[in-house]
């Protein structure tokens, strides 16, 4: 049987017969994202107040709203595990905050499965600030309802960054899907 030319087997519009998307980057590519914003603690930035964003629980989140299926329920215990490992938090508050939060976002997505950009970021929102209220109490510091305007630059940075975290999702959302692999 006489073989065909790879550039025959592609309609006018460039489509190949027996398209597929790689499982691999289909599912690892938001793992990775959320692992390496996770990382984020190890840059060089010194303050003498938190500022820097939790950057990994801000990608889930934008993960988590963007493909609700997406990421398991249980995915959160993973990827906490792993921010608590590189935030510096004590060991179970990022498993425990990112479990409650894709418990939470699960609900509120059974709940309400409409979305706009406008509910998004407000329910991300919310959700960050309870995030760092909690991680405040968690980390052990004493730190008293007198000085939690500390953490008032970090979560205005937080609230402001996360459409843009949202935007990178949706190009790396788009980079995971267009990448195809051949069948058999």
């Amino acid at each position: 049987m006489e073989q065909l030319n790879p550039a025959a087997r592609r309609d006018q519009f460039g489509s190949k017969i027996n398209r597929d998307h790689s499982p691999i980057l289909a599912y690892g590519v938001p793992w990775l994202a959320i692992l390496f914003a996770s990382m984020s603690p190890m840059l060089p930035i010194i303050a003498s107040a938190p500022i820097l964003p939790p950057l990994g629980y801000i990608f889930l989140l934008a993960w988590r709203v963007l493909r609700p299926g997406l990421l398991p329920i249980w995915a959160g215990l993973p990827l906490g595990l792993f921010d608590d490992l590189f935030s510096g938090q004590p060991l179970g508050s990022g498993i425990l905050l990112f479990s409650v939060t894709m418990i939470a976002l699960d609900l509120i997505e059974a709940r309400f499965p409409w979305r706009g950009f406008w509910q998004d970021w407000a329910v991300a929102s919310l959700f960050l600030s309870g995030y760092l209220v909690l991680a405040a109490f968690f980390s052990g510091a004493g730190i008293t309802p007198i000085q939690l305007p500390i953490i008032l630059p970090q979560l205005g940075l937080s609230v402001l960054l996360f459409p843009l975290v949202a935007q990178l999702v949706s190009l790396l959302d788009r980079f995971r899907l267009t990448r195809v692999r051949k069948l058999g």
